[in-house]
């Protein structure tokens, strides 16, 4: 009876961030991103495969034909030309072109635990509702929007504007352990007088917490100290 009246009083959103600190804490772990959107969105991403040891951080990630691997060690990072796959600092990519694109995503890119402590901080509060090990909540409208944008919203009058920006959250805990959390945001954004709708659902799953390893390219170890 006392177990039964602790788990009716205590807050969900405690056992996420919970799991969240936990992850952020690992030692190493594997994770996959996958982004459902319409089909007939021109923006369509490929799954991007992740794994965190220690330190360091090496993500593969696809775009279309397009495929690019970059790897983090303390401040350093080095990435792939997704042209011919060569490897070459991030400080010397070209951003005259997509290479613009691929250093502001690394520049902004956050390993699952951070994702899903903003994701929280980013819930209505008093939304978060347990049903068994899956926790769903209602995202904040600028939570929302800030997912629509990548965080980075709109500045001096440059970059997309959001109207109707909505969303939701849910998190899965096993043991106290956070294995995958997905997020679904939809609303109107605008660039240059252009509308297009967004209904984007992406999910997020880790896995061989405790057993992963990171194996560093021989061309990429030559660049990193």
């Amino acid at each position: 009876m006392a177990a039964s009246l602790l788990s009716a009083w205590a807050d969900p959103k405690d056992d996420v961030t919970s799991a969240a600190q936990k992850l952020s804490a690992a030692d190493n772990y594997t994770w996959q991103t996958t982004v459902v959107v319409p089909a007939d969105s021109r923006f369509k991403p490929g799954p991007t495969d992740g794994k965190l040891q220690g330190g360091m951080i090496d993500v593969k990630m696809s775009r279309g034909d397009n495929h690019t691997e970059f790897i983090t060690s303390g401040t350093n990072t080095v990435i792939t030309d997704p042209d011919d796959g060569s490897w070459e600092k991030l400080s010397d990519v070209d951003t005259s072109g997509f290479g613009r694109f691929l250093v502001m995503m690394v520049q902004n890119f956050k390993a699952p635990g951070a994702q899903a402590t903003d994701l929280l901080a980013n819930t209505d509060a008093g939304s978060l509702q347990q049903s068994g090990n899956s926790y769903s909540g209602t995202l904040t409208e600028e939570g929302a929007k800030k997912l629509m944008t990548f965080g980075r919203g709109r500045r001096g009058g440059n970059g997309p504007s959001i109207s109707n920006p909505s969303g939701t959250v849910t998190f899965t805990v096993d043991g106290g352990q956070l294995t995958k959390f997905e997020y679904h945001v939809k609303g109107t954004m605008s660039f240059n007088g252009n509308d297009r709708p967004v209904d984007n659902d992406t999910t997020v799953t880790i896995s061989a917490v405790g057993a992963t390893k990171i194996n560093v390219p021989d061309d990429a170890k030559k660049l990193l100290p």
